[in-house]
């Protein structure tokens, strides 16, 4: 029988995947964290697997979010239509384009992640990573966002991304994919921001563009895993999911409001900060390496 403890667990890892998956801070960075904070009693194998399927949770958030934005079928608020009747009157082609762009994205991170996700895990999943990572891009953002201060985006909307620009953030994702505590939306953002993406539709295209990249990277971890569950198990991951997704509903809907007005320095800052306080915890060693 599952004990208490372990679903209220669950409960706080949905909550900080709901969060910091899509605040740039880093969700694994911040999942390895909480691991060695709070560690679920379901074994190893097991929560390399939760870390990852839990965030199927968040990309469900987006999918509710964004829907008409990104499902290319129907006539209603057609505003590129492949033709103007039958069938082609019901295909959004602004929406394929989208689609094909993001594919383009996830080139690089899915065929590395494929051939070499095992060697990540096993040299960069430590806290000095995790440290390091979160510094230098928290760095990153300071000096990005003072750079661009005041100046006009070349890209504004999401149809102006074009294969170029997709590919270049399909290569900022991959540094995310190797090295924890950089961020998936964080090196997708700071990417964008450098090409000369707005910060509202750098913040949409990463949303996007998570989707098929943890839609992926779930069902390989799944694969690995085998699907065979307890009971505990099975329960641990649902609850987590579930608190993942109503929390991204929130943290989402706070973001696009907050840098329509804001930048995001702030985050750089606090990833600054973290990233310290994880090399001071290390070498205390309350953090095992």
């Amino acid at each position: 029988m599952i004990e208490l403890v372990e679903i209220l667990k669950a409960v706080l890892f949905g909550i900080v995947e709901g969060i910091t998956e899509w605040l740039p801070i880093s969700s694994t960075g911040h999942m390895i964290l909480l691991n060695e904070i709070v560690p679920l009693q379901e074994g190893d194998d097991f929560y390399s697997m939760f870390e990852v399927v839990i965030q199927l949770g968040a990309i469900l958030a987006v999918v509710v979010l964004f829907w008409n934005q990104i499902w290319p079928f129907g006539k209603k608020n057609n505003q590129a239509p492949l033709s103007d009747h039958g069938a082609g009157a019901w295909i959004k082609k602004d929406i394929f384009n989208l689609w094909f762009h993001i594919l383009v994205s996830t080139v690089p991170a899915a065929v590395i992640g494929i051939l070499f996700n095992d060697l990540f895990e096993k040299y960069f999943y430590n806290y000095q990573t995790v440290a390091v990572m979160l510094i230098l891009f928290g760095i990153a953002f300071v000096l990005i966002e003072n750079h661009y201060k005041g100046k006009n985006a070349k890209i504004s909307t999401l149809t102006d991304i074009g294969y170029n620009t997709a590919f270049l953030i399909g290569i900022f994702q991959l540094i995310a994919a190797i090295f924890p505590g950089t961020s998936r939306s964080g090196a997708t953002i700071v990417g964008a921001l450098l090409i000369g993406v707005s910060r509202t539709v750098a913040a949409e295209y990463t949303f996007f563009l998570a989707i098929p990249v943890m839609f992926g990277a779930s069902l390989l971890k799944l694969v690995k895993f085998g699907f065979s569950f307890t009971t505990s198990q099975l329960i641990i991951l649902i609850v987590g999911m579930v608190v993942a997704f109503v929390i991204s509903l929130l943290v989402i809907r706070f973001l696009m409001g907050y840098i329509k007005k804001h930048d995001f320095k702030v985050f750089g800052w606090y990833r600054i900060a973290l990233g310290a306080l994880v090399l001071i915890c290390g070498l205390a060693g309350f953090v095992h390496a």
